[in-house]
């Protein structure tokens, strides 16, 4: 997904394309038509075209964060896709630890394209050097061993328990109350998917016919 998505206002909607839409109208005639009315675009301020964000980070990057992936790619992060997610928790240097079959990853790689949640804000090094020496610790303990995932696994996702778990285990030794699985969700992991499944759906609707309309 390495296409950046625009968005403008035009014939009383909202229409979305990717940004060489416009190089391409541009490089052949030197002017912009509208894909949905075919009409003439002339953009005043308010009118103007704007980038979208890609909801999609390169999780190396994002230290001490909670990261949500999907071992079939990004398209598949999605609240309208039913294949499971994989969750893993970066340490400081965006090594990415995560439950599986086989036990305990750390990966250096394979976390480009994914969801990332920030835990500890940038200014505080005395907490990102104690995420990681407890991070080590915490899965290094005997209940992520490779027999026990199945058995974590009747309580729901085995690698979301497993950064949950360690997310409650520094807010202990913070002194902070425990979050539950449904209120990190909500707050956390949902409004996030949201975003995301819009942004999948609009990207896969251009890919097909070129463009989106969203009805005002």
């Amino acid at each position: 997904m390495d296409r950046t998505l625009i968005q403008f206002y035009h014939c009383n909607k909202d229409i979305y394309c990717f940004s060489d839409y416009f190089e391409h109208l541009e490089y052949k005639s030197g002017l912009l038509y509208c894909p949905a009315c075919f009409g003439r675009l002339k953009f005043n301020l308010l009118e103007a075209p704007v980038s979208i964000p890609c909801p999609f980070t390169n999780g190396h990057n994002v230290p001490c964060a909670f990261n949500i992936g999907s071992m079939l790619g990004p398209l598949h992060i999605s609240e309208d896709d039913y294949s499971e997610l994989h969750i893993g928790i970066t340490d400081s240097k965006g090594l990415v630890y995560n439950y599986t079959l086989a036990g305990i990853r750390r990966d250096a790689c394979g976390w480009e394209q994914c969801i990332s949640v920030p835990l500890v804000q940038p200014d505080r090094n005395g907490l990102k050097e104690q995420w990681d020496r407890e991070l080590e610790k915490f899965s290094s303990l005997d209940s992520w061993a490779p027999q026990r995932f199945y058995e974590e696994r009747k309580f729901g996702s085995s690698c979301y328990g497993f950064a949950l778990s360690f997310i409650n285990h520094v807010r202990a030794i913070e002194g902070q109350p425990c979050i539950t699985r449904d209120e990190f969700t909500g707050k956390f992991v949902l409004p996030r998917i949201k975003i995301t499944s819009k942004y999948i759906k609009i990207y896969k609707e251009i890919t097909k016919q070129g463009f989106y309309v969203a009805d005002k």
